[in-house]
């Protein structure tokens, strides 16, 4: 092919976050999405400042981002007697170039796709289309099995696939045959969003509760003339039987079911069971991930995203990663070319450290603290600095940050991923 044309198996935020990147360096690529129609489905997610500054350099703006979530002021833990165990500002306010923001998934999800489709025409996503597996062939191309839901089944052939097809992605299956099952370690979560009025600084991220059972609370937009956001919450339970709670993503749940579990968390600046009771609908899912793989790779395929690297959601970063997976495909395109050479360096340049992130994330990662405080104190104290010392905890989160690739002096540092204009040679 004298043109390359990259195949993008999912239309996650991921998959469309490398197929504008590849339209701003000149590459054709298709998105191939399963679902017929998308909607802005999910709750709240983060998006760190590493992924905030990919997006600013593919023309995302701050308008864009503020139509679907806000910045991120603070980020704080809180034992369940109501003490403050953690608390740093976020984004600017912390002394990044780039805000951190918190934003509704699904909006965020909408605002990529209407953004590729403005600037890559139509036909850059087919809808309907899941990737089932694929084929090398010798002159070097891939062609990629696509089922559709109007029951044809086709072979669409190109430069390059990228595996972007989530947790449960078949490319994946195909290049590692053999992986172990999705791992679960027995923390469920529900999920929900609730109209009530912003707490601490009016847009913080709390996590609150001991380490095997507690609550996320960020509002994922600003608040109207009343005074009210959409509070985005994940309650948290880790149980000791695991296999019979094991369940899909985002099966719709009663608040009754799980609500029993804090009862009592009640403090002066917060009600969790008034939080709880007052959402419109909630789900609940698994906390999963899957075992590191030793490559993402496999000559002219490679894995991005939940595909490559589902982790625990404690750190705020899957989809973060998934952005920065997108932008440095690209930046290995500009030094290799559309070609396998160009998924090799990207394989060498990120598999084994977001590796080592999965495996963090399992030691739950930021709110490792709180296993810190329970294992000294059983989490009952009166002064945070006679169990952990300031300088300890700092340390804690500087460690978490480096490991996740926005440690701020190092971010703030660095050469932009890609440079403006760049092009690969036509």
């Amino acid at each position: 092919m004298s043109q390359p044309h990259v195949l993008i198996a999912g239309g996650g935020i991921g998959g469309l976050a490398l197929a504008l990147t590849l339209d701003q360096i000149g590459v054709r690529s298709t998105v191939f999405e399963s679902v017929r129609e998308l909607k802005p489905l999910g709750v709240g997610i983060n998006i760190q400042p590493n992924a905030i500054r990919e997006l600013f350099d593919l023309g995302i703006t701050a308008d864009d981002l503020d139509a679907v979530g806000l910045p991120a002021r603070e980020w704080a833990l809180v034992g369940q007697q109501g003490q403050e165990i953690y608390a740093e500002p976020r984004g600017t306010e912390a002394g990044y170039n780039w805000p951190q923001y918190a934003a509704h998934r699904g909006k965020l999800h909408m605002m990529l796709h209407d953004k590729l489709i403005e600037r890559a025409g139509a036909g850059a996503v087919q809808l309907g289309a899941k990737v089932t597996g694929y084929r090398k062939n010798d002159d070097g191309s891939v062609s990629a099995f696509v089922s559709r839901t109007d029951g044809s089944e086709t072979t669409e052939t190109g430069t390059l696939l990228i595996g972007a097809d989530g947790i449960h992605s078949t490319v994946r299956a195909q290049m590692h045959p053999d992986q172990p099952p999705i791992h679960w370690g027995g923390a469920l979560m529900w999920r929900g969003t609730t109209r009530a009025k912003p707490i601490r600084t009016g847009s913080s991220f709390i996590g609150l509760g001991t380490h095997r059972q507690r609550m996320v609370i960020y509002p994922i937009s600003a608040p109207d003339a009343d005074g009210y956001a959409d509070i985005n919450w994940i309650a948290e339970v880790t149980f000791d039987e695991t296999e019979d709670r094991k369940s899909g993503w985002y099966k719709p749940a009663k608040v009754s079911d799980f609500i029993h579990h804090f009862e009592g968390w009640t403090y002066d600046w917060l009600d969790v069971p008034a939080l709880l009771n007052g959402a419109e609908v909630a789900y609940e899912n698994p906390m999963i991930d899957r075992d590191p793989v030793s490559t993402w790779v496999d000559g002219p395929v490679a894995l991005m995203g939940d595909a490559a690297h589902a982790m625990y959601p404690t750190g705020s970063n899957g989809a973060s990663q998934a952005i920065i997976d997108a932008r440095t495909i690209g930046a290995m395109m500009l030094d290799h070319g559309a070609t396998a050479a160009a998924l090799k360096a990207y394989d060498d340049a990120l598999c084994a450290p977001v590796s080592e992130l999965i495996l963090r994330n399992r030691g739950a990662g930021p709110f490792g603290l709180l296993n810190m405080v329970n294992d000294i104190c059983g989490g009952t104290f009166d002064n945070i600095d006679d169990v952990i010392p300031a300088a300890e905890r700092d340390a804690f989160m500087a460690r978490y940050k480096n490991a996740a690739g926005f440690a701020m002096e190092k971010l703030n540092a660095a050469a932009p991923t890609i440079a403006p204009g760049s092009r690969i040679p036509v």
